[in-house]
């Protein structure tokens, strides 16, 4: 059975029994999401249901989730199934059936929906736990005994494997794995599930959430039972395909069969090439969908990671003998094999080969520079009959040569060496406290949880703030905190920070007080505000009370310019370097808006020129802008773009600029462009790798920056002599200094040439040869270059120069040989002997050296250093 056909065969078993098929969330969780980088389960999209934070969509859903995990990446290669990016099928109940129907489900698609042998199936269980207090799941033993699985067949394991946990805290609960038996070709007669044997292969993961765990470890039952459970995509095509490895399957053969294709050589035949062959494959589907997610490589986070996994990737290419630019070959033939399952990942092509060909052009350079220098350091180890290389050399690799370190340790292990690891993490650490930022947050994680609980103990607020900046409405909950006050309004105008904007200020009039708005916390669909007394005295309403919500109608309104003005730059930067570029990140508040790109290279003064041009045109011609309620898949339909690690649900709000752009997207936007009135970049540079920063004003903001630019030209108009005519002052001062520029260099050159002349006449002799040694004013070694070459020139001398500048205190020194004198020393050995003494150093070749200082002082002892050299000689 082919992959696609096991993943189909899957989804429509639960659709027709009620679950609601959802497609797979991006690799990049949503921002609510911070325990993790990257999706890591099928459940992790969908936490917040089962933490009761969120209504899910159905009670019964089914999806085919894309995960990434990075814990066991030394490993991928080496074993028969091992993977960083894979498929995980779930099926999934939020309080509508528990075991008594989720095992059937599980053995009934087991042995009639993909066909497997009854006879073969084995069970584990919970077995029990005395900390817990709890017995083995007698339940779902009685269940799989109902369905004809013998006693002998079920494993009862202990809380390590069978009982799980999202943390310390929180939901939990025993689970029930099921596994195929493949035979005594891959154990032993005694092996059981649960050993450390390919024999019996783990394929199905039923776990039972039953429980809330305290922070006293004690066990609370749910108020509402869930099922979460988890298929290996990759491993049930390995055991329906018949093969042994996951890498045998139809989702892995083809990129295997392009690395044979490219390297000539066979997979199978040897273990190192093998392994390699694994490599790119596993790296190459991971890469093409984190790139597909919105990732770009960098040294932090994800970015990381990304740049890890392509990095292994191309240095396992050049061990096949791969050349030129081959890594787009095998991100090409993931998006052919996986497109019309992922239409996501054909979407983004162009994105993908962009950011694939420029990793590979720039750690193409690292990658030979480094495994030069590692392979020295490697002979030298093996040389000194080490079992190792030291921290130091693994750092200097890494900080110096931008060699990574997870690379240096996988490629010494290949020759039999380790690396200190401690040692290289203390340098690591001695190197981030020096770079590390003094500033310091603290309290976070309380303020988050008491939010949230406040947030449940009310009714949900209804958000009017798009239609009405004025609302009277009544007080839901209330609970004073520290001087401030947490408070739920029945009805809110006010925006809560989200998608980049910030949230809105204002005020909250109610009889007999006021109160000032601090903040507008979001937590789903819903929002707590956060108050603080106009007065001296706290004085907070009742709950039940009427209040007057008033939204700061300036502030709103100058977010909305820049809010839209942000949709206009995207689409803008698209129009102008390509639809490689995708947001990553923007502040829009009242003052100004932040907009961070995916983009690998600055923005020259012309592109920055044509955006701004482009905006202020769309700007002129007044396009309406409008925004509409729809379903998710007909957004799509209609080329909306989607924000990467942005999570939507199935209603989502489009925001269309008419001729411009369509985005999903919940901010407060003005209803013209024409209403932004004015549009500047401030700046532009770089945010992270590979991704670009812009700053930008609106309207009355941009008004005034322009107005102070233009007293500040007519100041320089005055202080150039014509305040009515500034550019041309400028150009006729331009032209007088460089006239004046020009004669001046010329005087030097007459001077220098002087001074040569002079120093060509003052010939020596030393060692039998003949020399000019001289003091000069100057402190520049390439000047002094040039005069030492005109001495030669005039004299036929050597000639060996020094001195120093008056004003920068800079000082200098150049040798420069005849060949006759090179033929018995060396310039480059006088300037080691002489450089010292004028504090500083240099180097060059035997015919001319030269070196550069800080100490005035020892001019006249290098050039007697100088004098003694060439008298040995």
């Amino acid at each position: 059975m082919k992959s696609a056909e096991i993943r189909e065969t899957y989804l429509s078993f639960f659709e027709e029994r009620g679950h609601r098929r959802m497609a797979s969330a991006s690799l990049v969780p949503p921002p609510e999401d911070t325990s993790t980088l990257l999706t890591v389960a099928g459940m992790q999209p969908f936490k917040p249901y089962f933490l009761g934070r969120e209504t899910p969509p159905a009670s019964r859903l089914t999806s085919s989730q894309t995960c990434f995990r990075t814990p066991d990446i030394e490993e991928v290669g080496k074993t028969l199934r091992h993977l960083t990016f894979f498929e995980m099928l779930g099926n999934f109940s939020f309080g509508d059936y528990f075991k008594e129907e989720a095992i059937p489900f599980g053995w009934e698609l087991s042995t009639q929906g993909l066909g497997l042998d009854p006879e073969l199936i084995w069970i584990t269980v919970f077995g029990g736990d005395e900390e817990l207090g709890l017995g083995p799941d007698e339940e779902a033993i009685e269940i799989w005994r109902g369905l004809g699985v013998p006693d002998e067949r079920i494993v009862k394991l202990p809380r390590s494997e069978n009982f799980w946990q999202a943390g310390p805290t929180g939901p939990c609960g025993p689970c029930s794995e099921m596994y195929l038996d493949r035979g005594l070709d891959f154990g032993s007669e005694d092996d059981r599930p649960g050993d450390d044997s390919d024999r019996f292969l783990e394929y199905w993961n039923h776990v039972f959430m039953s429980y809330d765990q305290g922070d006293d470890g004690t066990l609370t039952p749910l108020p509402q039972k869930n099922i979460d459970t988890g298929m290996g995509l990759e491993r049930m095509a390995a055991i329906l395909q018949g093969v042994d490895s996951v890498y045998d399957t139809d989702l892995f053969r083809p990129l295997i069969g392009l690395a044979e294709e490219r390297s000539g050589l066979t997979y199978g035949a040897d273990e190192s090439v093998t392994r390699a062959m694994r490599i790119i494959s596993d790296h190459s589907r991971g890469m093409t969908f984190l790139l597909a997610a919105g990732v770009v490589p960098s040294n932090e986070d994800r970015g990381y990671v990304l740049r890890r996994v392509m990095r292994r990737a191309i240095q396992q290419g050049r061990a096949l003998g791969f050349e030129g630019s081959w890594l787009g070959d095998f991100t090409d033939r993931t998006i052919e094999m996986m497109g019309d399952a992922h239409p996501q990942v054909a979407a983004e092509r162009e994105r993908i080969d962009r950011w694939v060909r420029a990793e590979e052009e720039s750690f193409g350079r690292t990658l030979d520079r480094g495994t030069a220098l590692l392979e020295e350091i490697v002979e030298k180890a093996l040389a000194d009959s080490n079992s190792w290389i030291s921290a130091e050399d693994a750092f200097k690799l890494h900080d110096t040569f931008g060699f990574p370190y997870d690379l240096t340790r996988e490629m010494v292990s290949e020759r039999g060496l380790s690396v200190d690891d401690q040692g290289f993490e203390e340098l690591m650490e001695q190197q981030r406290t020096r770079a590390r930022s003094r500033a310091g947050v603290g309290g976070g994680d309380d303020r988050h949880e008491q939010i949230l609980a406040f947030a449940g103990a009310g009714p949900e607020t209804e958000f009017v703030g798009y239609e009405f900046l004025r609302s009277e409405t009544g007080v839901g909950a209330l609970e004073p905190v520290n001087g401030r006050a947490l408070i739920k309004l029945e009805q809110s105008p006010f925006y809560a920070e989200g998608g980049g904007q910030v949230a809105d200020s204002g005020r909250l009039v109610w009889e007999g007080g006021e109160a000032r708005i601090a903040d507008v916390i979001r937590v789903g669909d819903d929002q707590v505000l956060e108050i603080e007394p106009s007065g001296a005295d706290a004085n907070w309403p009742p709950a039940g009370a009427t209040v007057e919500a008033l939204v700061d109608r300036t502030a709103r309104f100058r977010t909305m310019r820049n809010h839209t003005a942000t949709h206009l730059l995207h689409a803008a930067l698209r129009e102008r370097l390509g639809t490689h570029v995708h947001q990553a990140g923007s502040s829009v508040r009242p003052d100004k808006l932040r907009f961070d790109f995916s983009h690998g290279e600055s923005l020259g003064p012309e592109d920055i020129a044509w955006v701004e041009d482009r905006i202020n045109g769309w700007i002129k011609d007044g396009e309406p802008v409008r925004w509409m309620v729809m379903e998710k898949p007909e957004a799509e339909k209609l080329g909306a773009m989607a924000l990467f690690g942005e999570k939507y649900g199935d209603l989502v709000r489009v925001v269309e600029v008419e001729n411009v752009s369509r985005e999903l997207c919940g901010g407060t936007h003005v209803a013209n462009t024409a209403e932004i009135g004015i549009f500047k970049i401030v700046s532009e540079s770089s945010s992270a790798a590979n991704v670009r920063r812009i700053e930008a004003i609106t309207g009355p903001d941009a008004i005034d920056w322009f107005r102070e630019r233009a007293d500040e030209l007519t100041e320089v108009g005055h202080l150039l002599g014509d305040g009515r005519d500034p550019v041309r002052a400028a150009r006729d001062a331009a032209e007088k200094l460089s006239a004046a520029s020009e004669g001046a260099k010329q005087a030097a050159r007459r001077q220098q040439g002087q001074l040569a002349s002079d120093l060509a006449g003052s010939v020596e002799e030393i060692g039998g040869l003949e020399v000019v040694v001289a003091e000069v004013p100057l402190g520049n070694p390439k000047e002094i270059l040039q005069i030492a070459k005109q001495v030669q020139a005039s004299s036929g001398a050597t000639a060996v120069l020094a001195g120093a500048d008056g004003e920068s205190g800079k000082v200098g020194m150049v040798a420069l040989l005849t060949a006759e004198h090179a033929g018995r020393g060396s310039a480059r050995d006088l300037i080691a002997a002489a450089a010292p003494k004028i504090g500083g150093g240099g180097g060059g070749s035997d015919e001319m050296a030269q070196a550069g200082g800080k100490n005035a002082d020892g001019v006249a002892d290098a050039l007697a250093a100088a004098r003694e050299y060439l008298g040995s000689l």
